[in-house]
């Protein structure tokens, strides 16, 4: 079998074990008792992940460069990429519901890659002079990990917005510092003292005379959830913060990287090009995450809320300041 053979069926071969994967990890979500599904869920992703290396190594073979000249071989690295975290994060984890929430990010990155893209878009193309460098196996795949990184913490905030869904979730203390617990500390002491001010209902009896009832609901916003489903926040909330805290150091190294080979190639470090501008607006998105997290002890929803929004610009910056225009890093729709 010629490498261009085998390249074809290796990313249709990605897209079907990733497909089968999302629907054993969903049922097993919507069937708990099943417990082998967790496991047969957990081996699909390392097989979809050993098949997409497979395809990059062979693209890296019959190119005899780093496979990241265009968008195919670019989608195909990140959906390695969100594979691997995957699997740290479901290690960390030990939760079925971890692949619910990224094996149908991965799978639909394959899918557009191998079932949407042109065939032109597909087959491997020369590097353009500039590419032509060895900074572009540090920068690209260390940002590619990176972006991985961030959209699987950024999935499971998002998984965390909708378990929780608007209660108020008081969590065991997965930041690191003293912030996170000072705060819970101040806040049980709010939520005490507002409870306790609260004016007694009086309620007229049919006799004419008059009853006392203190108020013994709880606001809306401070019902609490069940064992299980505290459980499965707490889990998703700090996955969520780990996944994050790993894909921030590598989102710096990454720029950095880009700054020193833009200097070589460009004669400056820093050119205020869409790519380079998104790469900042992302990085200080999820700086401000984990400031808040780290020094001002935020957690739950509002961090949470924060790691959705970074889910968002990541996009961007991976692949909508190439759709939006043109720039100095618009390599055939290259990372």
């Amino acid at each position: 079998m010629d490498l261009i053979a085998l390249q074809g069926w290796l990313d249709n071969a990605s897209f079907a074990v990733l497909l089968a994967t999302l629907l054993i990890y969903w049922c097993g979500v919507a069937f708990p008792q099943a417990r082998l599904l967790p496991s047969l869920g957990t081996a699909g992703m390392a097989v979809g992940n050993l098949t997409m290396a497979a395809l990059l190594i062979a693209r890296w073979i019959e190119g005899g460069y780093f496979p990241m000249s265009n968008l195919y071989e670019s989608l195909f690295a990140l959906a390695w990429g969100i594979t691997a975290m995957h699997l740290v994060a479901e290690y960390m984890s030990r939760s079925p519901l971890v692949g619910a929430v990224t094996a149908p990010i991965a799978m639909a990155i394959t899918a557009f890659a191998a079932l949407s893209l042109p065939d032109n878009m597909q087959g491997s193309e020369p590097l353009v002079p500039a590419l032509k460098s060895n900074w572009l196996m540090m920068h690209v795949s260390v940002m590619l990990i990176s972006y991985a990184a961030l959209l699987v913490g950024s999935l499971l905030a998002i998984a965390f917005l909708i378990v929780t869904r608007g209660q108020a979730v008081e969590l065991k203390g997965s930041s690191v510092g003293t912030g996170s617990f000072r705060d819970l500390k101040v806040q049980r002491a709010k939520t005490a003292l507002a409870l306790e001010s609260q004016a007694p209902n009086d309620i007229t009896l049919g006799g004419g005379g008059t009853a006392v009832m203190e108020k013994t609901s709880v606001p809306p916003a401070m019902v609490s959830l069940s064992p299980q489903r505290l459980t499965l926040a707490d889990t998703l909330d700090n996955i969520s913060y780990r996944m994050i805290g790993l894909g921030f150091p590598l989102i710096t190294i990454g720029i950095i990287a880009g700054a020193v080979w833009a200097n070589e190639a460009w004669g400056s470090y820093w050119s205020w090009d869409p790519k380079e501008t998104w790469a900042l607006i992302t990085w200080l998105v999820f700086a401000a995450y984990l400031h808040a997290r780290i020094t001002k002890g935020w957690q739950g929803r509002r961090p949470a809320i924060l790691a959705a929004t970074g889910f968002a610009v990541v996009w961007v910056c991976y692949l909508g300041v190439n759709i939006l225009g043109k720039g100095l890093h618009s390599y055939g729709w290259f990372f």
